[in-house]
């Protein structure tokens, strides 16, 4: 709390007097406020792994002791626009101008940069689903596939590019692939498929499955996301016969060879994303590197005068 009020202080001083610059303004004496993700999490996977810290991905104690681990994007994002003197990452596709988003060793985090590779900190954005023969019907099994099919459409590739992400497979219209899916010429209000699995993924996810519903024969969809572990875990492992069940898993990262074990045909990559560092909008920070977050995350800088002085 008492951060919170000499933030805005500041903030009052420079709207009264307008003579200070955000340099000037920011105490570069304040300590550093690091969030991240928690150990499901697949966007703190590819973070950590590209800052050349990948043991901290499932491991907490590595982390410094000011470190906070936060259970989503949004939370992320809401803890640095509230906090003068935060830093976090979150999905590209979800920045907005309530906080700043840095460049990355020079880079601008921008779906381009991704497209070209330019841009350093990226990963995948993979789905799984579910058995053919762990389906409860034929019904379900076929409207799961057409998902999928929808997923990979020029549709479900421009509802992907809508939300800032970068959708990697076009199979065509899916006015010409729905005569290869006949379960969505039928009346399907009363079935239900559920997504589940990574954060980072979950809007798209539920553009997809509502764009999806109307083209389907009206299926209901539901969408309940924890993170890009249960993505496997609810369709083919522990958790896949239980009340969390669903039929399409998403994550936001590789699978893992032990998440792998029962082929290719169940699971395949939709997109690739950026993870953008965010600072709040008054750091007067704006590029930062991957030696530089290694440091800060593993409590080697405390202040921000260790960054920007």
């Amino acid at each position: 709390m008492k951060k919170i009020i000499l933030g805005l202080t500041v903030v009052l001083g420079l709207s009264l007097f307008g003579c200070s610059s955000p340099e000037e303004s920011f105490d570069t004496e304040a300590t550093i406020n690091p969030y991240t993700r928690d150990t499901s999490s697949g966007t703190r996977d590819g973070f950590m792994s590209g800052i050349g810290f990948a043991d901290a991905a499932t491991d907490n104690s590595l982390l410094g002791d000011n470190v906070t681990v936060s259970a989503g994007n949004d939370e992320v994002l809401q803890s640095v626009n509230t906090d003068r003197f935060g830093i976090g990452y979150i999905s590209l596709y979800s920045v907005t101008n309530d906080i700043k988003a840095l460049n990355f060793e020079g880079v601008e985090p921008e779906i381009e940069n991704v497209v070209n590779e330019s841009y350093g900190l990226t990963r995948p954005f993979n789905y799984i689903t579910r058995l053919d023969d762990d389906f409860e019907n034929e019904t379900e099994k076929s409207i799961a596939e057409a998902f999928v099919a929808f997923m990979l459409s020029s549709e479900g590739a421009d509802i992907i590019n809508d939300n800032g992400a970068v959708s990697v497979t076009n199979n065509g219209n899916w006015d010409d692939l729905v005569a290869d899916h006949p379960v969505c010429e039928e009346d399907n209000s009363e079935e239900t498929i559920k997504f589940g699995g990574s954060n980072s993924v979950e809007g798209i996810a539920k553009d997809l499955a509502t764009a999806f519903s109307s083209r389907c024969g009206d299926v209901q969809t539901v969408n309940n996301h924890t993170g890009s572990s249960d993505g496997f875990k609810r369709t083919q492992g522990d958790e896949k016969d239980g009340t969390n069940m669903v039929h399409v898993g998403f994550a936001s990262r590789p699978f893992k060879d032990e998440e792998k074990v029962n082929g290719e045909e169940y699971f395949g990559t939709l997109a690739q994303d950026a993870i953008v560092i965010i600072v709040n909008n008054e750091n007067p920070l704006d590029d930062i590197d991957s030696d530089t977050l290694k440091k800060l995350y593993q409590g080697d800088y405390s202040t921000w005068a260790d960054i920007l002085d």
